[in-house]
């Protein structure tokens, strides 16, 4: 196979901004411990009993994840889906049960914080990291042994770019960056 310019360019241009720029490195295999505490939530959502406990299919909650760019956000419907029937034994959390159960009577949208962050200029498509068999748990952590959620990949440029060099994946810059 014939490498071109461009190819060789980009490549060295990587290698170099890896090496060189601060705050952009790391591993794919990045740390588990979360970079920082995960934000507060407006419902106690633990991943650690559905995803974990109750062993719910990440692609379950989040289905855009396998035909879109964003996995998104289950909605109030989805997780009504459940717990119209489900409640929780432990008197705490069915207080969340109940809350969400609030915003379903109201008809409005829970609005959740943010947790995982890419700058605006990158292009990070879901779908096509699910296509080749990425478990979700290689960018976003053990997720199903969370209480609360925190972002535990330094998710850079540096480390995105080792995760693809290692699996053989696309490098050119436009993957990325449009």
């Amino acid at each position: 196979m014939q490498v071109g310019v461009r190819e060789v360019l980009a490549a060295l241009i990587v290698s170099i901004a890896v090496a060189l720029l601060p705050g952009i490195g790391g591993t794919p295999a990045g740390a588990q411990a979360p970079i920082a505490e995960g934000p507060n939530q407006p419902i106690l959502f633990s991943h650690k009993i559905h995803a974990g406990d109750f062993k719910i299919d990440c692609q379950y909650c989040h289905a855009d994840a396998r035909r879109s760019t964003f996995a998104g956000i289950p909605s109030v419907k989805r997780c009504m889906g459940c717990h119209q029937i489900v409640a929780s034994k432990d008197a705490e959390l069915q207080k969340e049960v109940e809350k969400l159960r609030g915003y379903w009577k109201d008809a409005r949208p829970i609005e959740w914080v943010r947790v995982h962050k890419l700058a605006g200029f990158v292009y990070f498509p879901h779908k096509r990291h699910i296509q080749v068999g990425l478990a979700c748990q290689q960018c976003h952590g053990e997720v199903q042994a969370m209480t609360q959620l925190a972002q535990v990949a330094p998710l850079t440029m540096g480390w995105c770019v080792s995760c693809h060099a290692e699996r053989k994946g696309p490098l050119d810059c436009v993957m990325c960056h449009h």
